[in-house]
């Protein structure tokens, strides 16, 4: 079922999920990168050097670019979105404007082009789950936490959009489908995130800190894994009109195993040491794969110990401060 020969649009076409989804389609079709460029990983890649590649530097809120960029796509991934727990206590409108409008924007420039596209995909959230969500699958009730606290604006944007996209799908026949990416990391990763933090501090031989008592639970998924599951969301027959968890529920672990096995594998100096939680945190987060499992063929395959070892060999090599 792999795609080829089509035109494939990704907004957030330079950031880390979108330039590794990049590398996995452009031999076999033309890929057009839509980006404003907050995030870049083109820049250290060779990507932008391929000749069915072609980087379009534009923001979502641009309706009229993103129309333009979006014309004659068979395929469209919204991946664009203002991310990462500091940036959005930061600027909670902004995430709230791009993430609901520039979706709305995204959903109208694929419907302006519905005479050739064949599939949308839209990334929402697992953050839709709330503070508590242990083998939460996709029809389960989505919780938001407090309207106080800036977290949750995040949560609450990625949610609307995700309505926004079914909406699309049910008045309009926009074939539209939905993916709730679970924790995502591995090479060439930018933003915050704790895997990132933990790793360029262990390679510094600095301490690895942990916010709060690091119990927090995740369930981690590798970037190659987040990939296949969006390509299965891009192809396969029973996704339209579908959400989706894309995860990896047996990587789960707390946040203090988790910086424990980056200080072991990557000879770590640094200690483990704890600071006080100054936001409110997710303190379970674990997907149920059944859907994906039964209705596109998914099966994450990178277990946490080998994303890491590979991760931990990107850093130490790409970063200023591996050695």
């Amino acid at each position: 079922m792999a795609l080829s020969g089509k035109r494939i649009v990704i907004t957030g076409g330079a950031g880390f999920i979108g330039t590794t989804l990049a590398r996995r389609l452009v031999d076999a079709n033309e890929v057009i990168a839509f980006d404003n460029l907050h995030r870049n990983v083109l820049s250290g890649i060779d990507l932008g050097d391929h000749p069915n590649f072609t980087f379009v530097q534009g923001d979502v809120m641009d309706v009229e670019g993103l129309t333009e960029a979006m014309r004659g796509a068979t395929h469209i991934v919204h991946a664009a979105g203002i991310a990462g727990v500091d940036t959005v206590l930061a600027s909670p409108v902004r995430t709230m404007r791009v993430n609901m409008i520039g979706t709305y924007y995204a959903l109208e420039a694929a419907l302006a082009t519905k005479d050739t596209v064949e599939r949308m995909l839209e990334f929402s959230t697992s953050e839709v789950f709330g503070a508590h969500a242990f083998n939460v699958g996709e029809g389960q009730v989505t919780t938001i936490g407090s309207v106080k606290e800036a977290r949750w604006t995040y949560a609450v944007s990625k949610l609307a959009g995700e309505h926004m996209s079914h909406a699309y799908h049910a008045e309009f026949g926009l074939p539209t489908v939905s993916v709730r990416p679970f924790n995502i990391f591995g090479p060439g990763q930018i933003g915050g995130g704790a895997i990132r933090a933990f790793i360029e501090a262990a390679l510094d031989g600095r301490d690895l800190t942990i916010h709060g008592d690091g119990s927090q639970i995740r369930a981690w998924c590798y970037v190659d894994d987040m990939v296949e599951g969006t390509l299965l969301g891009l192809e396969h027959p029973n996704a339209v009109g579908e959400s989706f968890n894309i995860g990896n529920a047996r990587s789960a672990v707390t946040i203090y195993d988790l910086a424990r096995r980056i200080k072991m594998l990557s000879g770590a100096k640094g200690e483990i040491v704890f600071t006080p939680l100054d936001y409110v945190d997710v303190e379970l987060r674990i997907p149920n794969m059944g859907k994906a499992r039964e209705l596109l063929g998914f099966e994450a395959q990178v277990e946490l110990d080998e994303g890491l070892e590979r991760t931990i060999d990107w850093f130490r090599t790409n970063s200023p401060t591996g050695t």
